[in-house]
């Protein structure tokens, strides 16, 4: 078991890798030059929403140490508007102008494709939703061993 709970790991370590140089080839593949793979990913995340810098990070959308200087990025090529919030000067909005919007719907069409051809070729979104439920219960129990102080709790019935 714990083998395959190391491997689990490494797959995960290699699969974000490898998702992010397959968002590079289709920048590349766009044409679109001046934004990073990473920062693609922000922008895919943010969508049509308005939300804090802070959330970027708190939803799971970014997980690097470095979003200020990817928002500021994405800000100085027109991908992102950046504005203090009305209500709470100290938050920071953003959310996508026209250009920005653009690459998010061209990015929504490119992983369509990639569903689709998973669908016909693959026959793999059965075993997608498996895998989106076993790793649901994997990020609740990290969850939980962070807020017990590196404590495993047994799991419960509901997992």
């Amino acid at each position: 078991m714990q083998s395959d709970y190391l491997e689990v790991i490494g797959y995960l370590e290699r699969l974000h890798r490898q998702f992010l140089e397959v968002v590079k080839q289709e920048l590349e593949q766009l044409g679109v030059h001046d934004i990073s793979n990473i920062q693609a990913l922000l922008l895919f995340n943010i969508g049509e929403a308005e939300i804090t810098v802070g959330e970027l990070t708190s939803r799971g959308y970014y997980l690097g140490s470095n979003v200020s200087y990817n928002v500021r990025k994405m800000v100085e090529n027109g991908y992102l508007i950046q504005e203090r919030s009305a209500h709470d000067r100290r938050l920071q909005r953003v959310h996508l102008p026209d250009k920005g919007l653009a690459l998010y719907r061209k990015l929504d069409e490119v992983f369509r494709r990639h569903v689709e051809y998973l669908e016909s070729e693959f026959e793999l979104i059965g075993e997608l939703v498996a895998a989106n439920k076993a790793l649901g219960r994997l990020e609740r129990f990290w969850i939980s061993v962070m807020n017990l102080g590196g404590r495993p709790r047994p799991p419960l019935a509901t997992d």
